[in-house]
């Protein structure tokens, strides 16, 4: 298995075929064109470059075909990829360089200074800029390279490493999660299933490439679909899916709030859509109802972590029963286990908790998907993979049909009088208020109760409330200890590149001279 031959299958069958539509660069290219280029950028990094089976091949740049171009010339050849989150302050980028330690940094134009600096302050031996230019060094490499099938890939197994994917750090300092050419496919398999995937689908990559949502473009490319990039915004997106006939896209709820908000909504011609999947939490039963009302597609909510790829889903049938009625409290479920992932929700032996819908417990993910491990944290690793199971940190119920329901992050359980509150079923809560667009909750320091709800609140555009009624809201669904003891009002909430809230951002600063008790 070589996951850097995806665009060869496609490639040999309809080489005219468009694999790549790159809207920010206004610039397309077929499968029979990429493939030729995959070769001979392989090529080049093993006779040029000089990189050896296992080297490291660092990437900064945002959603563009060179990025693409990149990752499948790496795992053509036995490279291993680390893409870099450009949001990231640039002693952050300094550390996961040093922790990854590339035989190369490769980006485009946009961050040649920035490129330049960081080779210098990590010894990094090579660099490579892309441009808009044909006589750039690394279109001048690829130009004189072989096209022939790179001697290095007779070498590639399923087993071999292939990219680092560093986590969102949602609860802290990021880390590198490790996959194979095996655990991508399995996770691709995982999604391949769960979004029904045909090969006249057009896919569309809101999502940044220096983190999982690449694996799921090039899922769609190994069905032989064209993947469309963007870097997302909401008119642009709605633009693109008419334009190019999308028929998939994955978002998160923000995202499609954002869509539908957008002037004019309803004269975009959607019809192209087959489905779209979101993530990064449920999709409050209103959103969920407005937004089947108005795109005319099935979705779909995938659960996973930069760790497992997705682990769980709640399929299209889920939320039409739903919305009609059949089981209503399951569009806050994250679904069940998908094709390739076996899960359990579990209590601090390993032992699965009942299946009652009440018992919290931790999620545990048995799957071939699942990682390797972390890049150089054999401790981690030990902590997280455990007898086949990688345990997630994340804390749910189940029910008796297998409906995962998560109730928060093992980090963000709030202790308040003795009383576990679920940060997630507040957020819930606030939700019900018309005028939430997005809710984060913590918990804060309190001198009497040890921790005091907290809420920061995002309102929708044209929309007003007070801090007096997000708590008279959340009263009428919570017992008294679990509403908010105070709320926040922000423009937007600090997120990880999976679009996870980074409720650690919000809550540290209260924290500074005290220790949390979870």
């Amino acid at each position: 298995m070589n996951l850097g031959r995806i665009p060869s299958k496609t490639a040999l069958l309809d080489p005219e075929r468009e694999a790549l539509i790159d809207i920010p660069n206004d610039r397309r290219m077929t499968f029979g064109a990429l493939d030729e280029r995959i070769r001979r950028l392989a090529n080049a990094f093993s006779d040029e470059l000089k990189l050896n089976k296992g080297d490291r091949v660092g990437i900064l740049s945002k959603n563009c075909i060179q990025y693409m171009e990149v990752f499948y010339a790496c795992a053509r050849c036995g490279l291993i990829a680390q893409p870099l989150n450009w949001r990231l302050s640039e002693p952050e980028m300094t550390r996961i360089l040093e922790d990854g330690e590339p035989a190369v940094l490769i980006g485009s134009e946009e961050y040649a200074q920035l490129i330049d600096s960081l080779a210098r302050a990590t010894s990094i031996p090579t660099t490579l800029v892309f441009t808009a230019a044909a006589d750039c060094d690394y279109e001048q490499m690829i130009a004189a390279a072989s096209d022939a099938e790179p001697a290095a890939s007779a070498g590639v197994t399923g087993d071999d490493p292939v990219l680092i994917l560093y986590t969102g750090g949602t609860t802290g300092e990021s880390k590198g999660a490790l996959h194979s050419h095996h655990s991508l496919y399995m996770g691709m398999l995982n999604q391949s299933i769960a979004e029904r995937i045909v090969p006249t689908d057009v896919y569309m990559l809101t999502g940044q490439m220096f983190h999982i949502p690449v694996a799921l473009a090039m899922n769609y490319m190994a069905h032989g679909c064209p993947v469309v990039l963007i870097n997302f915004d909401a008119k642009l997106a709605l633009d693109v899916i008419q334009q190019e006939r999308v028929s998939a896209f994955l978002g998160i709820t923000t995202m499609i709030n954002w869509m539908m908000a957008v002037e004019g909504f309803e004269d975009y011609d959607l019809s192209s859509l087959r489905n779209f999947q979101y993530g990064g939490g449920p999709m409050p039963r209103s959103v969920v109802e407005a937004a089947l009302k108005a795109f005319p597609c099935t979705m779909i909510q995938g659960y996973g972590q930069t760790e497992g790829m997705t682990m769980t889903f709640l399929s299209q049938e889920d939320h039409q029963r739903a919305v009609a009625g059949d089981h209503p409290e399951r569009l806050g479920s994250c679904g069940r286990e998908g094709f390739v992932s076996e899960i359990r929700v579990v209590n601090p032996e390993g032992e699965p908790v009942p299946r009652d819908g009440q018992t919290a417990g931790e999620i545990a993910v048995r799957s071939e998907a699942n990682m390797l491990g972390y890049w150089r944290r054999p401790d981690l690793t030990e902590q997280t993979l455990r007898g086949g199971w990688m345990w997630t940190g994340d804390i749910a119920t189940w029910d008796e049909e297998g409906y995962v329901f998560i109730v928060d992050r093992a980090k963000d359980m709030i202790i308040s009088g003795g009383e576990n509150i679920y940060s997630t079923q507040v957020e819930a809560a606030i939700h019900q208020h018309p005028a939430v667009l997005e809710s984060a909750v913590f918990g804060i320091p309190d001198d009497t109760w040890g921790e005091a709800v907290k809420a920061v609140v995002v309102l929708k555009p044209g929309q007003n409330a007070t801090e007096a009624d997000i708590i008279a809201e959340a009263s009428k669904h919570l017992a008294s200890y679990q509403k908010p003891k105070s709320v926040d009002f922000v423009d937007a909430l600090p997120k990880a590149p999976t679009g996870k809230i980074l409720k650690r951002d919000l809550r540290d600063p209260y924290w500074q001279d005290e220790t949390r008790q979870v």
